[in-house]
């Protein structure tokens, strides 16, 4: 396959992709696949000037906001309702005249870096990007690249990549103008967050009901709609017409799909809706192993909640240099009103584990999560409303990330602990963060192969926090424990931030909680090597950012249809998938909705979201969610760090915002 050493293009190729456009929308070339337990371990190739001398390396260095202080303080205005502010929204040229570095500032990187014989090229108001040869860029942040090689596993393609060796310092006199350095690590970190039934569970087949919604695990979005009060949206007409949804993911999909999953629901749409930006070059061609139905889900579960939007999937490699890029690109273009992402990691693992660089005049460590959280700030100023899954990890992000058994023991090799931890960008306080819930009814398991009576039945008497806790008694009914059953950790992911702070809109806000004590992240032998962390002290009682913020119904055992072309078998109707990574497209798809009703942009939810927890009644915007746990927190009638605020009324929600309440 062909290294991932090559240098990615700055250019965007953009592609609109039609239902007679379909062959040449992807581009050639194996995807990376995404980290699972099954990845084997990296082999390290040894010096990368040795292994690839002549072949440039291409970095993106974000530049930092010169006055980042009013940028968050005009975010806060421009969202919270009852300033003067709200819903003010500048411009992208309005943003750049007003935040963008100075000339001035742009010409003193460039020369710290081109006097180690780089090249430099403004790509974004807030990004350069830096290439140059190996041996080039490690003298410039002083460390010591290496190539790694992972080998070809099961269905996924071998793939190599470039990693420090060491921590990189950033140029002295350039400390105080840049917040991130991206590519430095080329690895693939990112996981989508879809999910499906553990094998071991085995369902009773469906039978035909007088229920209105479909059976569990073949949800749709009329499904959706139904569940969520929407329905009174379309009732008036609004389907998302003239609203735009960006999709930002990191595998390649087949547009076909999503006709094909519109179609079968009778949804009318442009035949042409769909646009698809690459990004850094593109991830490569379609594949299971790259995550590719993750990208199809979102596009289907966005543009079927709002089928009269326009659709620009943004996708990029699974790389952090494109993983800043992508937001960089989606923001500077301010084309979409409304983005949604449904990868990530945990984000100790985000934010030090991956690219940190040393600013040696303040020690401070900067990194790509400072970099994405000044986009962050520019997208809300700009009135785009961001969204990320939360991930299915329950209260246990890095566990489930890792692949881990459990629990951890010295001498089982591929084991970790269960530490308290969560995903990251969900945790960034300038994006909504989704989670997820299991709906109310019954589900019969079968205990035996023929899946004949008797059933083992489990009985969900109110929509719940996702935790699959609730299938322990069915596991030991047939013979597993949790952790081979495949339940544990399963569940919307939700917890305390160890990176960003509380924001202003959590102030006060009751059920809101500080970090736990005594949370020690270890891990075995087995991940020795692969640049994770064997012993990690998380901080207690840190006043950190608390997630989710919203959810609606994530669990893959009251799950959702996805209509899929596979890369191994072909095309299918799926049933049974799960995960928030389909809350945070329905988010994105109700937000086209609202932007019409509303008459332009929301931005930044939170505040208004946090503002609107007090009404109560028939005309409530949120419905918390009072019962259920993800493994730890607990479900209540206020906010909580199982489901958040709880699960939004979207007609509801657009008649608060119609009543000009602010």
């Amino acid at each position: 396959m062909p290294s991932r050493h090559l240098v990615h293009s700055a250019a965007c190729l953009v592609l609109s992709i039609g239902l007679g456009t379909l062959a040449s929308a992807s581009p050639t070339g194996n995807a990376v696949p995404y980290p699972t337990a099954e990845t084997p371990k990296a082999v390290d190739l040894g010096a990368i000037g040795t292994l690839s001398a002549n072949t440039p390396l291409t970095l993106t260095v974000a530049l930092s906001l010169p006055d980042g202080a009013a940028a968050e303080e005009l975010l806060a205005a421009v969202t919270t309702p009852g300033n003067s502010q709200y819903h003010h929204f500048l411009t992208s040229d309005q943003f750049v005249s007003r935040f963008a570095p100075a000339k001035s500032a742009i010409a003193k990187v460039t020369a710290g870096l081109t006097k180690y014989n780089l090249s430099v090229v403004q790509t974004t108001a807030l990004t350069l990007t830096v290439s140059g040869l190996p041996a080039d860029v490690e003298r410039a942040f002083s460390v010591s690249l290496h190539g790694f090689a992972v080998p070809a596993h099961g269905q996924a393609s071998g793939y190599t990549f470039h990693a420090p060796v060491g921590s990189a310092t950033l140029p002295a006199e350039l400390s105080s103008l840049v917040s991130g350095v991206a590519g430095l690590d080329s690895r693939p970190a990112l996981h989508p967050f879809h999910k499906a039934s553990p094998a071991q569970l085995g369902r009773k087949p469906p039978v035909a009901s007088g229920s209105t919604l479909d059976p569990f695990g073949y949800l749709t979005v009329l499904d959706f709609a139904q569940l969520y009060d929407v329905q009174p949206l379309y009732d008036q007409g609004v389907t998302g017409k003239g609203r735009t949804i960006g999709i930002m993911s990191f595998a390649n999909f087949t547009p076909s799909d999503a006709y094909a999953y519109w179609a079968s629901l009778g949804l009318t749409v442009d035949p042409n809706r769909i646009q698809v930006v690459y990004v850094d070059g593109g991830p490569g061609a379609p594949s299971d192993a790259s995550g590719s139905l993750e990208t199809t889900l979102d596009t289907e579960q966005s543009g079927g909640i709002a089928p009269g939007a326009k659709i620009i999937v943004y996708l990029a490699p699974n790389e952090n240099q494109p993983f800043l890029d992508i937001f960089a690109t989606a923001i500077e273009a301010n084309k979409a009103d409304s983005l949604s992402m449904s990868w990530g990691g945990w984000e100790y693992w985000d934010n030090l584990a991956i690219s940190p660089v040393t600013d040696p005049i303040t020690g401070k460590t900067v990194s790509i999560t400072q970099a994405v959280h000044e986009q962050l700030v520019r997208a809300a100023i700009q009135g785009q409303s961001v969204f990320t899954s939360q991930g299915d990890g329950g209260a246990y992000e890095a566990f489930h990330d890792l692949g881990c058994t459990g629990p951890y023991s010295p001498s089982q090799v591929d084991s970790c602990s269960q530490t308290l931890t969560v995903s990251y960008p969900g945790t960034d306080p300038a994006i909504t963060s989704a989670g997820g819930t299991t709906l109310p009814g019954t589900q019969d398991y079968c205990l035996n192969s023929a899946c004949t009576p008797p059933y083992y039945v489990v009985d969900i008497p109110q929509q719940r926090v996702w935790g699959w806790d609730y299938l322990e008694g069915f596991c030991s009914a047939i013979g597993y424990d949790i952790y081979s059953c495949g339940i544990f950790p399963g569940g919307g992911g939700g917890g305390v931030s160890i990176t960003f702070t509380q924001p202003v809109y959590q102030w006060g806000v009751w059920g809101t909680q500080l970090s736990q004590p005594n949370q020690v992240f270890q891990a075995a032998s087995g991940f020795a090597d692969d640049g994770i962390p064997l012993y990690t002290k998380l901080p207690a009682f840190f006043p950190g950012r608390n997630v989710p913020d919203v959810s609606f119904n994530a669990d893959p055992e009251t799950g959702y249809t996805v209509f899929y072309t596979s890369s191994v078998s072909g095309y299918s109707e799926q049933s049974g998938w799960g995960g928030t990574s389909f809350v945070a497209p329905q988010l994105n798809g109700v937000t086209a909705l609202l932007d019409q009703d509303a008459h332009g942009r929301l931005g930044l939810l939170n505040p208004t979201l946090y503002a609107l927890q007090g009404i109560k009644g028939s005309k409530a915007p949120l419905h918390p969610i009072a019962y259920g746990d993800n493994w730890f927190y607990h479900g209540s009638n206020g906010y909580n760090l199982g489901a958040g605020l709880g699960t939004l009324d979207v007609a509801n929600f657009a008649a608060v915002l119609n009543t000009r309440w602010w």
